[in-house]
């Protein structure tokens, strides 16, 4: 795992020094800089040393010099297409280094390469024969790749911090990404923060002519569902037996490392089913396993973490998370944030990844389930918000949500009436935006007035009407799994994870995102993923007998933390609400409902808390630009 930077055009070796030493917390056991005067190309890593640890220095350039490569990430299959080059002729220097086998496979494959891997990656790869740079990010987007092209230079870095280092990369605030921002809780690719800076998208790679410096993405892979056409005749027993013996193989391919491993238990399905088969593969008590609790009875889950650790026998640790520790934590976390995301489980996954880091380099987690398997609670309300829909006209609609918004609001994770006030407010809409208006920190008049403008909510919510429109399935299941795979996954959970977990320089790894795991799920019809109001009906089946009934049918609680208890007590504070082109006095008046009881605000008024320290942290001077 490593931190990567480097750009194309005008700058210097200060200035990719200055880049490279902001990523250092992302690979704090070696670094490396490479460079050519013609056409101007610096290229730099910071490198966290987890396979071949004396072979993997990078920059890497290849024997004749012709390809050099940085590279973050892990390619799981390496070890394979290692052995189908050397049986094409291809010799290699290092004894196993994932890095060379990208270098000699894409001098045999060319940019079919990434068709190959199996793992997770974000690389910048110089062809210096061609004059070409060729930029590839993993299928789901698991390790991040910035990029911004001036008039002088195409810069790229793993994080904004290090991007915004160097001198052509203007700071200013995208006011169309600020309005996503509070739309989404997240800030949905290609779109950063900054203006002129994009993220390449999960899928995608981008090539760029280092003479002209023109750019070109193209995608070269995107989740299809594409069910089954024939049903076996006993599909949880055939379709059970193969999902237990893919998640198997992709979790032993996660535990090879040259450095200790472990994984990250909360006590759910996912989790607890990683920690079940890497127990196969580490002996008796060696397996380390990490969670998270809370003092607040309903956000801590640390029981069904003791007792999936007891089963397995694990070396299982677990730290408590007070409001006291929440808010010093929480400072130093938001303090290295390269980009601002509203998702408050970014503070016990911070916490969880320290704990982790004391005892191993990698660690394992359950990211991906979810979205694959239809875990989410909003599955769950399609039917009843289409039944819901098909019933009750519109006036009729606005009276039933007038009375529910008047229940008490209750602080309790995931409580009735947060649910149920949610999907009324969905369902002010036709079904392309039930889900993003569903999971919106703020209702779109909120919005508006929070920006002091109309919005178009056509734009607001783009990305989830294209992801719902592109799924080639009318079944509201299918299109709600599109939603979440390609942009709740990419753009939140796998962002949250690998910023919290690279601040303590660990890896995490996620089997449930292996690719040969991935092809068999898209497969099986979304009528087994959501099933008699079950939701991950096929994974709990095929996990029957291995996890305790316990864990596999309690009811799903999120890895969230009791944010909304911590603004009415004073443990969270907002004392200025002043930030540019924001309504203050709507933030002032949101804090005040929330303090009072008489609306949950605890989503929004965190994602300004966070674009707050983030904006103090590294920008006191960021200005906002116009459209």
């Amino acid at each position: 795992m490593c931190g990567i930077c480097g750009f194309v055009g005008a700058g210097s070796n200060d200035d990719l020094l200055r880049m490279s030493s902001r990523l250092v917390h992302r690979g704090p056991d070696d670094s490396g800089t490479w460079s050519s005067v013609s056409p101007p190309t610096h290229l730099a890593s910071r490198r966290l040393a987890v396979v071949d640890l004396a072979g993997g220095h990078q920059p890497m350039v290849t024997d004749d010099g012709r390809f050099v490569i940085v590279f973050n990430g892990e390619i799981y299959n390496a070890r394979e297409l290692r052995q189908e080059l050397e049986k094409l002729g291809h010799r290699f220097g290092t004894d196993h280094s994932d890095t060379e086998v990208l270098l000699v496979g894409y001098r045999e494959w060319g940019t079919d390469l990434v068709q190959r891997l199996n793992g997770m990656w974000a690389f910048a790869l110089y062809d210096i024969e061609r004059a070409t740079l060729f930029c590839s990010r993993d299928r789901f987007g698991k390790k991040p790749f910035y990029y911004a092209k001036t008039n002088r230079a195409f810069v790229f870095a793993s994080e904004l911090t290090s991007l915004t280092e160097h001198p052509d990369v203007a700071k200013d605030i995208s006011p169309r990404a600020l309005r996503k921002y509070f739309a989404y809780g997240y800030i949905p690719s290609p779109l950063s923060i900054l203006q002129g800076v994009f993220k390449l998208p999960a899928g995608c790679w981008l090539h760029v002519d280092l003479c002209s410096l023109e750019l070109r993405v193209e995608t070269y892979w995107e989740l299809l569902l594409d069910p089954f056409q024939t049903i076996p005749r006993r599909p949880e027993e055939t379709w059970g037996e193969e999902l237990r013996e893919l998640l198997d193989r992709a979790v032993q391919r996660r535990l090879v490392a040259d450095v200790p491993v472990g994984v990250f238990l909360s006590g759910g399905i996912d989790s607890s089913a990683v920690t079940a088969f890497a127990s196969r593969h580490v002996s008796a008590g060696k397996l380390k396993t990490f969670s998270i609790g809370f003092h607040e009875k309903t956000f801590d889950e640390t029981q069904y973490g003791e007792l999936v650790g007891a089963r397995f026998q694990t070396d299982h640790q677990i730290e408590t998370l007070t409001a006291e520790r929440a808010r010093e934590l929480l400072d130093v976390c938001l303090h290295r944030l390269d980009e601002p995301m509203g998702d408050s489980s970014l503070l016990p996954t911070y916490v969880v990844s320290g704990l982790a880091r004391r005892h191993v380099t990698v660690a394992l987690g359950g990211d991906g389930g979810d979205e694959l398997f239809a875990g989410y609670d909003p599955f769950l309300a399609l039917r009843r918000a289409r039944l819901y829909d098909a019933v009750f006209p519109r006036p009729l609609h606005a009276a039933i949500k007038a009375v529910f918004d008047r229940l008490p609001v209750s602080s309790v994770n995931m409580a009735l009436d947060f649910k149920i006030k949610r999907a009324l407010r969905g369902l002010d809409y036709d079904r392309r935006l039930w889900l993003p208006t569903w999971m919106a920190p703020l209702s779109l008049p909120a919005l508006e007035e929070l920006f002091s403008e109309k919005i178009d909510i056509e734009d607001l919510y783009s990305e989830a009407i294209e992801h719902w429109e592109n799924c080639p399935q009318e079944d509201l299941v299918d299109k709600t799994l599109q939603f979440y795979t390609k942009l709740y996954l990419q753009d939140d959970i796998l962002v949250k994870v690998d910023r919290a977990s690279m601040m303590h320089s660990l890896e995490v790894r996620a089997p449930f995102l292996d690719i040969d795991l991935v092809n068999f799920v898209r497969k099986i019809p979304s009528a087994f993923k959501l099933r008699h109001g079950q939701t991950k009906y096929i994974l709990k089946k095929a996990l029957e007998g291995i996890l305790p009934n316990e864990v596999l049918y309690r009811s799903k609680k999120g890895f969230g933390i009791p944010a909304a208890e911590w603004w009415r007590s004073g443990k969270l504070r907002i004392d200025d609400a002043q930030f540019p082109k924001l309504n203050g006095e709507l933030i002032t008046s949101k804090l005040a409902a929330h303090i009072s009881g008489k609306t949950d605000e605890a989503a929004f008024l965190w994602c300004f808390y966070v674009l707050k320290r983030w904006r103090e942290a590294n920008n006191s001077s960021a200005a906002m630009q116009n459209e």
